[in-house]
């Protein structure tokens, strides 16, 4: 069945793109975990590591907002197949003559 393999595959890159942004996200915390580690000042250390805190929960959010996204477009997808399939027999049966095929 197509339908469900472009749905799947819609749900696969989704997740491999959600992969990709929290392996991002993870090498900025410690960028800037380092840079708290080399801070001089107490104020500074505060900063760096809030800034971190910040990046992973922003990226956790926009994750999960890709996600769910992409499950939307996926279930959208498979809804209007399932509808198409539905309703090309109907149009045949309502014409009473089944559809030409070409050569």
């Amino acid at each position: 069945m197509a339908e469900a393999d472009l749905d799947v595959l819609i749900r696969s890159i989704a997740r491999k793109k959600n992969k990709d942004l929290m392996e991002a996200a993870k090498k900025r915390h410690g960028r800037y975990m380092a840079m708290a580690a080399k801070a001089t000042s107490k104020e500074t250390k505060q900063r760096y590591k809030l800034i971190a805190k910040n990046t992973v929960l922003y990226a956790t959010a926009a994750a999960k907002r890709l996600l769910i996204s992409a499950d939307n477009a996926a279930d959208s997808y498979a809804r209007s197949m399932k509808k198409a399939a539905e309703q090309a027999p109907e149009k045949v049966a309502a014409s009473g003559k089944p559809a030409k095929k070409k050569a």
